[in-house]
């Protein structure tokens, strides 16, 4: 009776334990991930979030040598390859703890920015929990740049400007619509 009972009992816990493997836990990570990014966006005060206007007086300012600042793009390596602002540095967000190994100054001027917004917040927030003290952004990110017309590079093409700009190039599955390939991340390693 009681090896049955202990049997029924584990049975029970092992039932529970799959039934919540399965479970549906999408409602309950959006709504961390929408706790996570407003967290992100608080990081940076709001008069450190630059337009594009803004960003690119500091950028001519930092270019001539006029002002001292890490104009940093946060974008895949790919996304740079294929294009980014001149004279800019480049570390991929997903190596953002790289950062203290080259900016050793915690006072430094820092301006980071992305494809539009996410990631940048993402790599802001956790310079100032590094403990950063002068971190921007630019609020609409290397899209903005080239909405407003601003020149970009590679170095295959050289210095070129974006006449249009579409959020994805991507080959449509016929049957459903949707882009034939949802994740495309290039890692050189």
């Amino acid at each position: 009776m009681r090896k049955s009972f202990v049997f029924v009992l584990v049975f029970v816990f092992v039932l529970g334990a799959v039934g919540f493997s399965f479970a549906d836990d999408s409602e309950m990570l959006k709504a961390n991930e929408k706790k996570v990014w407003s967290k992100a966006l608080k990081a940076v005060p709001a008069e450190r979030q630059l337009s594009i206007e803004q960003f690119k007086a500091l950028y001519d300012k930092v270019v001539a040598g006029k002002e001292k600042a890490y104009l940093i793009d946060t974008r895949t390596h790919p996304e740079f390859y294929a294009f980014h602002i001149p004279y800019t540095d480049h570390i991929h967000s997903g190596h953002m703890y790289t950062i203290p190994k080259k900016v050793k100054d915690k006072n430094a001027k820092i301006v980071v920015w992305c494809r539009t917004k996410k990631r940048q917040a993402y790599v802001s927030e956790k310079l100032v929990e590094y403990g950063y003290t002068n971190v921007w952004t630019v609020k609409e990110g290397i899209v903005g740049w080239i909405k407003a017309g601003h020149a970009v590079c590679n170095e295959f093409a050289g210095l070129f400007k974006v006449t249009e700009y579409h959020k994805h190039f991507t080959e449509m599955d016929k049957k459903t619509g949707k882009p034939m390939y949802q994740i495309r991340e290039f890692h050189p390693y």
